[in-house]
């Protein structure tokens, strides 16, 4: 509505109960704008302004409420233009319980101006006030927008939201109610007062989640629901404060792009350091294949010869012969099932899926060479967890074969193992934990790091426990960590719960 229809000499309501009680600056682009929210005796004053504007402020206000009814006076920043007039408002309300509604951030500097009541602090206040008739107003903070402490103030009866100085113009020919190219008259206030294009995206993206009917601006034009979400738009694509930096802006672009090269660089390590480790693994892999066909193939060819040497004395029965086939068999199924094992640990999985931890670690065991180790489960065996099952087991796998190497690398005779399976908070907790010695203070924070060994080249090559944690953290959503206890180490590994 052109500002010539509008009589700026009365509050103007803009919303149920909501009031505009500022003044109209003739030539001047740099409107202000306070309002009133009238609420009985808790009524509720928005950025009242400077002293420019303090007589008109307080007649408006007292055509609407009594100036005592006042019971909260909300700053959304610290500059002079917004608060310079409170002192002198303070002393007309002269309440005890008057209360200076702001963040944290700001009433360090707004008690500068000798304001005189108490404060309301909104991130001290879960970022809402209630009224004690039930009158609510939520804030949301815009920090840097443009002060430390800056926030805006949405009320979600009317749907109204106070904005502070985001949407703010600076206008020539001042309109009352914003038009359809309001953007143009407030992109040259927010590209010198917002800080940058990042920070007042932030902000933008928060007021946007809102179901906004009227945005009621300190600054400039009060706009209408239906130029909101264009004007939004347009500002997300705006540059500003440091962005119109021609010298800022090129470095950005730069940093931006080296950070995706680098990105991609670890993505390549990352999967080409992994594909290293299976294929180490996969030597291991045969190696204990071997240990674990040895003597179930030393039992079947035990049982041929025997069943050879008695055929040609012909003292072969058909029950013998059916008890060492039976016998046979078993071994026969056994190595199958070995077989079956690996092929499955070596088969990648895409997606996630709820398995059972406990069954995760007998398939791990099935695996590895366990001579000189005795392994303890304890815990929930029925817990169960999220995410890539096969991986899982691979990490176990890495954890347990660090500690077999360990049994050699320090000649030790034996080794015992507890695994514990439990619940942590909203966690699935797997410790494993060994007697073997523990681990070198000095080698902590490099155990997790690629090519990292204390062992001879020939012996690994270091990647197993690194794309452990890789598995973990990247691909689970979980942790490993790894700490001392009195005898040994202890792995543990933390991942989400099924449900």
């Amino acid at each position: 509505m052109p500002k010539s229809k509008i009589d700026f000499k009365d509050a103007i309501e803009i919303a149920k109960n909501i009031y505009w009680i500022g003044m109209y600056l003739e030539n001047d682009p740099f409107q202000c704008h306070p309002y009133l929210i009238k609420n009985g005796n808790e009524s509720i004053l928005i950025d009242p302004g400077s002293m420019l504007e303090f007589t008109e402020i307080v007649r408006k206000a007292t055509s609407i409420v009594n100036i005592k009814s006042i019971k909260y006076i909300v700053l959304h920043h610290q500059d002079p233009d917004l608060v310079a007039a409170v002192p002198e408002i303070e002393k007309l309300i002269n309440r005890d319980d008057l209360l200076i509604v702001t963040h944290s951030r700001m009433s360090l500097l707004i008690k500068h101006y000798l304001v005189t009541s108490d404060y309301y602090e909104i991130d001290k206040n879960e970022n809402q006030l209630i009224t004690s008739n039930g009158f609510k107003l939520e804030f949301l903070t815009t920090p840097y927008c443009h002060s430390p402490g800056a926030f805006v103030s949405y009320e979600p009866k009317t749907k109204t939201l106070f904005s502070g100085d985001i949407f703010g113009g600076l206008e020539e020919s001042w309109e009352f109610y914003a038009s359809h190219d309001y953007f143009e008259k407030a992109k040259q206030f927010h590209k010198e007062y917002m800080p940058s294009k990042d920070i007042f995206n932030y902000a933008l993206s928060k007021i946007e989640k809102l179901d906004i009917d009227l945005i009621a601006p300190q600054h400039g034009s009060i706009i209408e629901k239906r130029y909101i979400a264009d004007l939004i738009y347009k500002m997300k694509n705006l540059d500003c404060g440091l962005y119109i930096e021609e010298k800022y802006n090129r470095e950005l672009l730069n940093t931006i792009n080296e950070l995706q090269e680098k990105e991609k660089m670890i993505q390549e390590r990352d999967s080409l350091l992994f594909e290293q480790s299976k294929r180490a693994e996969i030597g291991e892999m045969i190696a204990n294949i071997a240990h674990q066909w040895r003597q179930p193939l030393a039992i079947v060819n035990t049982i041929v010869g025997i069943m050879r040497e008695k055929n040609t004395q012909s003292l072969l029965s058909q029950s013998e012969i059916d008890t060492k086939l039976e016998k046979m068999e078993k071994r026969i199924v056994y190595m199958s099932e070995t077989i079956e094992d690996f092929m499955n640990y070596y088969r990648p999985e895409k997606e996630k899926s709820v398995f059972n931890i406990a069954e995760a670690v007998n398939k791990a065991l099935k695996i590895i060479d366990t001579r000189n180790i005795s392994i303890l489960i304890l815990g929930d065996n029925t817990l169960t967890t999220y995410g890539l099952a096969n991986e899982y087991i691979q990490v176990i796998v890495s954890i347990l074969t660090n500690i077999t190497d360990l049994i050699i690398e320090r000649n030790l005779l034996h080794v015992k193992v507890t695994i514990y399976i439990q619940q942590e908070a909203n966690q699935s907790l797997l410790s494993i934990n060994d007697d073997a010695g523990g681990i070198d203070e000095k080698n902590f924070c490099k155990i997790f790091d690629p090519y990292f060994t204390t062992k001879h080249q020939s012996q690994g090559a270091g990647l197993g426990l690194y794309i452990a944690k890789m598995i973990i953290e990247n691909k689970m959503n979980g942790s490993l960590s790894v700490s001392n206890n009195n005898n040994g180490a202890k792995f543990s590994i933390r991942t989400p719960n099924a449900h």
